[in-house]
């Protein structure tokens, strides 16, 4: 089976042949005898592929100077296996993960690999096609027959008769003050069918924003918010995309816990999330997608939630016999017995310091941060973690320390935590300015241009990229900048599991090589143990006084800031991956005796 994909946000034909044939149609084999394999649409705005005709030699994909072109050869049963398509030469999703009453199906894979089309899907709001088109389109009793001996063809029973009440909680919840005015209290109010209100407000800790309006939400406030409406909706299957984007470690487990009540309800729930410890909380069961992001995505058989996501970070799925990534992730169970930053030279020293914004007070330990080391910060939301980077910042920019009678002034570059690019249109003049940095290594470029895959990206604007692609190059712009210390604020916001992991080691490797200094905002816990050198907790009361504490090693950072949220972690056996312990089970308290919260075996 032979599919071809263009994709059309990268496909310029005004650009890359504006008076003559497009390369892609000129050099094709097939064209030139005579066929029409790839034409130019009417609008002139892209080409089509007709894929029965396409032999798959590949010269368009190299042709073409906007690496718009896929063509891709998959096993031929998966030909009676695709369940969507966007297009004729669009993505294309195959088989379906399978929903079960009563249990949690969690979602595992990379970004534009097919997990928000199959909710979109299983939500009615995309209507399955077969991978059929026009009037072709599958009636919904083919659709049916076509699950027939599977849970699922009961749910497209339920769907066609509208039997089941379906409650999608999408993935990008920005745009959601754009469509819903008012304040929070009004909104959870008119959608608390089953009287749950005042427990979900404990619960999600929504005391103090009941009287805000939805348009002046921070991130985390406005996901927490989302989620209520959500479960105080009282659907039968519950669609959530992505719940943990923007919470702290704390808000993340209270978010788990509410979810996994819905079962004992007799919920269907399915769940996308990247945090792979909140995943593992989560999940009875679990499916992998894999393939090529854009391209088309394929869905695992379900597979048990520790062996599943151990068999995702192998990269190699046993029953199905396929290698979905060339190297496997791994982690280190002991936290390094030696810093690289021991002997390190001095970059920057802070006396303690006080400010205040508002009501809210904040209080900062004096300490010093040295060459090749990251600190990493944790603590909950409205602490002050980001008033600190700015604090941080304006310190660094005024920073004097008298070296034979002269003054040294500190370059800093930021990485905020809400993404705004203003000085670049194109992808593509960010890796110009990289490629022509002086400052910079041959080996640096190539790593972080690979690690981060802009080149893929390269002629999108600014204005039309993704979260996780904007994600990906503020990241670049932040750490390519000349700067003597990096403050990076919640890197891993949007990022599938494998890009949180090649930023977290980009990092690392970048700050070492560059012998410069990072302060890093970050609630994934497995992303921070990644990059982190040592520890800077916060502690206090949130929105009203927070208190930054001097950084400690990572086992004395981990542990401290684990029983403030009252959380431990064990480690899996074969993985060694950190696992969130159920509260008050037989772990939780053994590690809470030993004060060891983290760094410990299975």
């Amino acid at each position: 089976m032979r599919i071809a994909v263009l994709k059309k946000d990268r496909c310029k034909p005004e650009k890359c042949s504006p008076f003559g044939e497009k390369p892609c149609i000129k050099y094709c084999p097939r064209v030139r005898t005579g066929d029409k394999t790839i034409t130019l649409n009417l609008d002139g705005k892209s080409v089509f592929i007709t894929e029965n005709l396409c032999s798959g030699c590949g010269i368009c994909i190299k042709k073409c100077p906007f690496n718009a072109i896929s063509i891709v050869n998959l096993p031929d049963p998966l030909e009676n296996q695709i369940t969507y398509r966007y297009g004729p030469d669009q993505f294309s999703l195959f088989r379906m993960a399978i929903p079960k009453k009563g249990k949690v199906l969690g979602l595992i894979g990379q970004n534009g690999i097919g997990k928000s089309t199959m909710l979109n899907v299983l939500s009615g709001e995309l209507k399955m096609n077969l991978g059929r088109f026009g009037d072709n389109t599958p009636e919904p009793d083919e659709i049916i027959n076509f699950f027939k001996g599977s849970e699922l063809q009961q749910y497209f029973i339920d769907m066609k008769s509208q039997k089941n009440k379906i409650i999608l909680k999408p993935q990008n919840i920005t745009s959601i003050p754009k469509f819903v005015k008012g304040k929070v209290y009004d909104l959870l109010k008119k959608n608390d069918v089953g009287d749950n209100l005042d427990q979900i407000i404990e619960q999600l800790n929504l005391n103090e924003i009941l009287d805000r309006q939805i348009s002046v939400l921070s991130g985390g406030e406005l996901q927490r918010v989302t989620i209520a409406a959500a479960y105080l909706n009282d659907g039968d299957v519950y669609l959530i995309d992505e719940p943990s984007s923007y919470l702290d470690v704390s808000e993340r487990i209270n978010m788990a816990k509410l979810i996994r009540s819905l079962t004992n309800k007799g919920k269907t729930v399915i769940v996308v999330e990247h945090d792979l410890a909140i995943l593992d909380y989560l999940s009875d069961y679990i499916s992998l997608f894999y393939g090529v992001p854009g391209v088309y995505g394929i869905i695992s058989h379900p597979q048990g939630v520790r062996v599943g996501i151990n068999i995702y970070l192998n990269g190699y799925i046993k029953d199905e016999n396929v290698r979905i990534r060339e190297t496997s992730i791994k982690f280190h169970e002991r936290p390094p017995i030696n810093s690289i930053f021991d002997s390190g030279e001095k970059i920057f020293t802070y006396s303690d310091l006080k400010t205040r914004l508002g009501n809210f007070e904040l209080e900062v330990s004096g300490s010093e941060i040295h060459a090749g080391e990251i600190i990493g910060i944790l603590g909950p939301n409205g602490i002050g973690k980001s008033t600190f980077i700015n604090l941080i910042a304006n310190e660094a920019k005024s920073y004097s320390e008298e070296q034979e009678f002269e003054k040294k002034k500190l370059k800093v570059s930021i990485k905020p935590q809400y993404i705004k690019i203003e000085d670049l249109n194109l992808v593509s003049e960010l890796i110009m300015k990289i490629k022509l940095s002086p400052h910079l290594s041959q080996s640096y470029k190539k790593r972080l241009l690979n690690s981060l895959n802009l080149e893929n990206i390269k002629n999108r604007k600014i204005s039309e990229l993704s979260g996780g692609e904007l994600q990906r190059v503020a990241i670049a712009k932040c750490i390519t900048t000349e700067a003597d210390i990096y403050l990076i604020d919640e890197p891993s916001a949007f990022l599938d599991v494998e890009m949180r992991l090649n930023v977290a080691q980009l990092l690392r490797k970048s700050i070492e090589e560059l012998k410069k200094a990072a302060f890093v905002v970050e609630h994934d816990i497995v992303t921070q143990d990644f990059i982190a050198d040592s520890i800077l907790v916060f502690e206090g009361s949130p929105g009203l006084r927070g208190k930054a504490l001097p950084p400690q090693n990572l086992r004395e950072g981990f542990n401290q800031f684990l029983k403030i949220m009252e959380i431990t972690f064990r480690r899996d056996s074969i993985s060694k991956r950190p696992r969130v312990n159920k509260l008050n089970s037989n772990k939780d308290t053994y590690q809470k005796s030993i004060n060891e919260y983290y760094y410990i075996p299975e």
